[in-house]
């Protein structure tokens, strides 16, 4: 549904109409990239709707996931798990994190989803990806 990145870490993403990702990065421009086990961060709007549904007004990048999806239980993904996006092969490498205490959402809501269905990835082949590209299994 939308690719987001953010310039600072411990603050919401903005939509950007396309990214570029990079093998054993992460997403160029994105404050969170880097070589580490969290390059990327996948959420999907199901669990967003959820705190819609509490009164939370949220868009896009809102709870700082670069990649927010429709129509895939993203927390049910093993560990190991590869996918591609658009150009891009993704392996997941974490579900869910603790949320710190300044976690802007958190401050904003009460509660955060992220910590519990959000993913996390690292770039195995890089590429663009964008908006509406299909999220398949790696063959």
């Amino acid at each position: 549904m939308a690719v987001c990145i953010s310039e600072r870490k411990g603050t919401r993403k903005h939509p950007v109409p396309s990214v570029i990702l990079k093998e054993d990065h992460g997403i160029v421009g994105d404050a969170h990239a880097g070589a580490w086990h969290r390059q990327i961060s996948l959420l999907a709007d199901e669990s967003v709707d959820k705190m819609r549904a509490k009164g939370a007004v949220l868009q896009a990048g809102d709870v700082a996931e670069n990649i927010l999806t429709k129509g895939i239980d993203l927390k049910s993904l093993p560990i190991g798990t590869r996918i591609t996006i658009g150009e891009a092969v993704l392996e997941v490498t974490q579900i869910g994190k603790k949320c710190h205490n300044d976690c802007e959402i958190r401050k904003l809501t009460g509660q955060c989803v992220m910590p519990t269905e959000g993913i996390f990835a690292v770039v195995i082949k890089g590429g663009e990806i964008k908006p509406g590209d299909g999220i398949q299994p790696y063959p």
